[in-house]
């Protein structure tokens, strides 16, 4: 598919500074663009490609002052970031998929709604219910009684147990478990486990992304729950009964107890592990490989393990490392008084 500058700008509301009818085919970075090319230009780290760049189109922001080719199109818009995104969004919904293709199963109780993509292999279960505008890809298996929102994506190999509600417009990419049983095992006398059953389920609201090989684990009782517009990384543990806040990102190695609480608008960074039964105040901010054992107010910044607040952390480590120091300084002294 291609595109011209005026095309693109009347999209982002841009101003176009160059030749209109500029066109390009693809999206690239900066320092990997052809003359095919549109790119966007949000950090002054990448200005250093800007005088050779062979990109046809730059995204760019109003106040932008750098020199570029001749044959480089400018779009000035308010934020070059989120203007990309908005493009990828838009190219990414005009590659479409439609129908249900004859290699996959669908049971005659379920339920799809009109515009539904379902590929080869997939497997759709008993009275599951998919809505408009959903793609499903190929080995992806739905269980029974699952709600699938509209304009949803899952990708190769996700799996959704029994009972789970996915919301409109979320992304499940390649891998992911939705609906696993918890973690839940009860000591016995002789020191053997029995396995308590998880007759919970798993609900993500609206508009939330989970990476490839994330799994979130079904309620012993009631729901696990994931609100609106939350984004979690590849690679992350959610356990049983745990409710995650609107609009909170996670990076890819995080692993969150049975029943813990993390509130809105949360950032946690890769790594970082939080204990059970424990809550995490809106707009809280954890370091990565940070170890949270303890609830956190709202608005706090920790780090470290056993984690700690962000900035008496920082000046405990510069003391740290004057140790050897101030050993030594205290030797001395010792000496002096002799």
């Amino acid at each position: 598919m291609q595109y011209k500058a005026k095309e693109i700008a009347g999209l982002i509301a841009g101003r176009v500074a160059g030749n209109e009818d500029a066109t390009i085919s693809k999206f690239d970075k900066i320092e990997e663009a052809t003359a095919e090319s549109i790119c966007f230009f949000a950090n002054e780290k990448y200005a250093e490609y800007l005088a050779n760049t062979k990109a046809s189109i730059i995204l760019v922001s109003n106040d932008f002052s750098h020199n570029v080719p001749e044959s480089t199109t400018l779009i000035h818009c308010s934020n070059p970031y989120e203007a990309a995104a908005k493009l990828l969004e838009f190219y990414q919904k005009k590659i479409t998929n439609q129908g249900i293709e004859e290699g996959a199963h669908i049971s005659k109780s379920a339920v799809i709604d009109h515009d539904v993509f379902i590929a080869n292999f997939a497997y759709v279960s008993d009275n599951a219910s998919i809505g408009s505008g959903t793609k499903i890809f190929p080995h992806v298996f739905i269980g029974k009684n699952v709600k699938i929102g509209k304009n949803v994506i899952i990708h190769s190999g996700v799996k959704i147990y029994e009972d789970c509600i996915i919301g409109d417009h979320c992304i499940l990419h390649s891998g992911v478990v939705i609906g696993s049983d918890g973690f839940g095992f009860a000591p016995t006398a002789d020191g053997s486990y029995n396995k308590i059953p998880q007759i919970g389920n798993v609900i993500l609201e609206e508009s939330i992304e989970v990476g490839a090989n994330t799994v979130i684990d079904r309620a012993t009782m009631g729901s696990t729950k994931i609100m609106s517009g939350t984004k979690l990384d590849n690679l992350i543990q959610i356990a049983h009964n745990v409710v995650i806040g609107r609009n909170t990102v996670i990076a890819a190695q995080t692993g969150i107890s049975g029943s813990a609480k993390i509130g809105n608008q949360v950032m946690i960074g890769g790594q970082a592990g939080i204990v059970g039964h424990i809550h995490i105040g809106d707009r809280s901010r954890i370091n990565a490989k940070s170890g949270v054992s303890k609830s956190l107010k709202e608005d706090s910044t920790v780090t470290g393990t056993p984690a700690w607040e962000y900035t008496p952390m920082l000046k405990a480590q510069a003391l740290i490392k004057r140790l050897p120091e101030i050993l030594e300084r205290i030797i001395q002294l010792e000496k002096s008084k002799l």
